[in-house]
């Protein structure tokens, strides 16, 4: 954006969900929720989990976005693209590691976010609302099974796109060695 204080409002914005405390984002959003009279469900729960996850996701884009060379955007239109073919051809694949970055964080967090899905599921049981009913009363194998089950799957996930991001680096480092 060529407007640098409507560039910092969006910034600003975007950026509030993690200065505010969940429990108050949760109420917050409940409040608005009930004001435009929409009953707890699967509209207002993503809703909720994308206003407290885009954050996360702006943050992981945004470096990748400013090391995109411009050059190559306009060459692709130069040669024939279409706007929106040259941003599928060239963006995409430049910001691919920071919208995988923030895909896994928004995962993680949208798993993990209690307070919020509380406030905002209504009669919707998600997994955050039932290990929370599972724990009140005490803490059974279920849960240490649940539990381990989600590590293991976000530990193999990072695990794959870590040794995916290594392979690539040593894959360009072969091919700047193989020009050297």
């Amino acid at each position: 954006m060529k407007n640098k204080m409507a560039k910092g409002l969006i910034q600003n914005v975007t950026n509030l969900p993690l200065l505010n405390p969940e429990i108050v984002t949760g109420i917050s959003l409940m409040l608005l929720f009930a004001a435009m009279r929409f009953s707890g469900g699967w509209v207002t729960l993503i809703i909720a989990n994308i206003t407290f996850c885009v954050p996360s996701v702006f943050l992981s884009i945004l470096p990748k976005l400013r090391q995109i060379n411009k050059s190559l955007y306009e060459a692709a239109m130069d040669l024939g693209c279409s706007p929106a073919k040259a941003f599928q051809k060239v963006v995409i694949p430049e910001i691919m590691p920071g919208i995988i970055t923030g895909f896994l964080m928004a995962f993680t967090y949208s798993i993990d976010d209690f307070v919020i899905s509380y406030f905002t599921a209504g009669k919707l049981n998600t997994l955050p609302i039932t290990i929370y009913s599972m724990v009140k009363k005490r803490v059974s194998p279920e849960i240490n099974a649940l539990s381990t089950l989600l590590f293991a799957a976000v530990f193999i996930i990072l695990l794959i796109t870590n040794i995916r991001a290594i392979r690539k680096e040593k894959e360009l480092e072969r091919k700047r060695a193989a020009r050297s």
